[in-house]
C-alpha cells in the first residue's frame, strides 16, 4: 500500500464527522514498534502506544472506563498451636488462615473460585497481610493458643486461623477456636469452626484419665484429624497456580501427643501447617511464613512438662495477577515482589499494610 508523508505540523479534518482508523491487531500480533506507535488492541478493543519499552493502554477517567481484569489470592494468618502444662497433657493444632482465590477452579473450603475483581484505574485498594498467631506458654488452663490475622484485598476479605486449644482438658479453653480455618481442641474438646467458602474445622481432642491428645487444625481442602491414640493431623490446604507454578498454601497445624500418652505428634498439613513437638523439641513448631500455616501442639513428658510452647502461626499472602499492559503503584508499607508470566504480571505481598493503585 503506498504511503504518504504528512510535513505539517497541523492537521484540520474538522469538516470530516467520521473518524481515524488505526492500525489494529489481536494482543499476540502486536509488534515490536517504535516510540509514539498507536493502534488498536483488538483483543479487549482498547487504544494503546509504545513507550520506551513497552506497550501501554490509554487511560480512561470518565465512568464507565477500562477496568483491569485482576485474580487474586488472599490467605490470612494462620492461627497458633495451643499449649499445655504437664505430663500427657497435649494441645491442639492451630487452623490455617482463610483461602480465597479467584484463580483456577477451586477456592478454600471446597468451594468454586471467585469471579476476578474489576479494579478501576487511578483508584486506591487497600492490601493487608495477615501476621500469623503468637504461640503461647503453657499454664493451668491457659494454653490456648491465638487466632492469626486477616489478610485484605480492597473488597476481599480472608479470615484469620483459629487458635488450637489448651491440652489442659479445660473446657472452652480447650476448645479450637473458629477462623478462616478453625483450630483443633485439646482434651476431650471439639474442634473450632472453618469459615464458609475459606476453610474447614479443627478436629476433636481426645481425653482418656489424665491423657489428653490434641487434635488437628483444620486446612484450605480438609477438615484437622481427630485426636486418639497420636495426634491428629492437620488438615492439607490447597495448591493454587496463581505465580505460574503450582503452590500449596493453608495447610492445619498437627496436633500433640507423645510421652505419657505413648503416641506420637501430628504431622502438619500441606501447604505449611507446623509438626506437633517431639521429645527433642517439644514445643510445637511454626507454621510456614506466607502460607497462612497452622502452628503445631506441644509434647510434655515427665522430662518435658512444664511451660511448653505451641508453634507461631504462619503469615499469610496476597498476590494478584494482572495484564501486562498495566502498571501497579505500591504502597510504601507493604513489601512486594513482581514477576511475570506470559502476558500477565504477578505481584506478590508478603508483608504488611497500604493502598495499591492501576495505571
Amino acid at each position: 500500500m503506498a504511503t504518504t508523508k504528512v510535513t505539517t505540523n497541523v492537521i484540520d479534518m474538522s469538516g470530516n464527522t467520521g473518524g481515524l482508523v488505526w492500525a489494529k491487531g489481536t494482543e499476540a500480533q502486536r509488534p515490536a514498534g517504535s516510540t509514539g506507535d498507536l493502534r488498536l488492541n483488538t483483543t479487549d478493543s482498547r487504544l494503546e502506544y509504545k513507550d520506551n519499552s513497552d506497550w501501554k493502554r490509554f487511560a480512561e477517567t470518565t465512568a464507565g472506563g477500562p477496568t483491569v481484569d485482576t485474580h487474586y489470592l488472599v490467605v490470612a494468618g494462620g492461627g497458633s498451636g495451643g499449649s499445655g502444662y504437664q505430663n500427657g497433657y497435649h494441645s491442639g493444632g492451630g487452623g490455617a488462615g482463610g483461602l480465597r482465590t479467584s484463580f483456577g477452579s477451586t477456592s478454600g473450603g471446597g468451594s468454586s473460585a471467585e469471579t476476578s475483581f474489576s479494579a478501576s484505574l487511578s483508584t486506591s485498594y487497600t492490601v493487608t497481610v495477615g501476621a500469623g498467631g503468637t504461640g503461647v506458654a503453657g499454664g493451668v488452663c491457659g494454653g490456648k493458643g491465638n487466632n492469626g490475622n486477616d489478610s485484605v484485598f480492597a473488597t476481599i476479605t480472608s479470615t484469620a486461623g483459629g487458635a488450637g486449644g489448651d491440652g489442659s482438658d479445660c473446657g472452652a479453653v480447650s476448645q479450637g477456636n473458629t477462623g478462616g480455618s478453625g483450630g483443633g481442641g485439646g482434651g476431650n474438646n471439639a474442634g473450632g469452626a472453618g469459615t464458609a467458602n475459606q476453610g474447614f474445622s479443627g478436629g476433636t481432642g481426645a481425653q482418656s484419665g489424665d491423657v489428653s491428645i490434641g487434635a488437628g487444625g483444620g486446612g484450605a481442602s480438609a477438615v484437622g484429624a481427630n485426636g486418639a491414640t497420636n495426634g491428629g493431623n492437620g488438615g492439607n490446604g490447597l495448591a493454587v497456580s496463581i505465580t505460574g507454578s503450582s503452590v500449596t498454601y493453608a495447610g492445619g497445624g498437627g496436633g500433640g501427643a507423645g510421652g505419657y500418652s505413648a503416641g506420637t505428634g501430628g504431622t502438619g498439613g500441606t501447604g505449611g501447617g507446623g509438626n506437633a513437638g517431639t521429645s527433642g523439641s517439644p514445643n510445637g513448631s511454626n507454621g510456614t511464613a506466607n502460607t497462612g500455616g497452622g502452628g503445631g501442639g506441644i509434647y510434655t513428658s515427665a522430662a518435658s512438662a512444664g511451660n511448653k510452647t505451641g508453634g507461631t502461626g504462619g503469615s499469610g499472602i496476597v498476590i494478584l495477577r494482572y495484564p501486562n499492559t498495566y502498571t501497579l503503584t505500591v504502597g510504601a508499607g507493604l513489601t512486594s515482589s513482581t514477576t511475570t508470566d506470559g502476558s500477565d504480571k504477578i505481584t506478590s505481598f508478603t508483608a504488611g499494610t497500604d493502598t495499591i493503585s492501576f495505571s
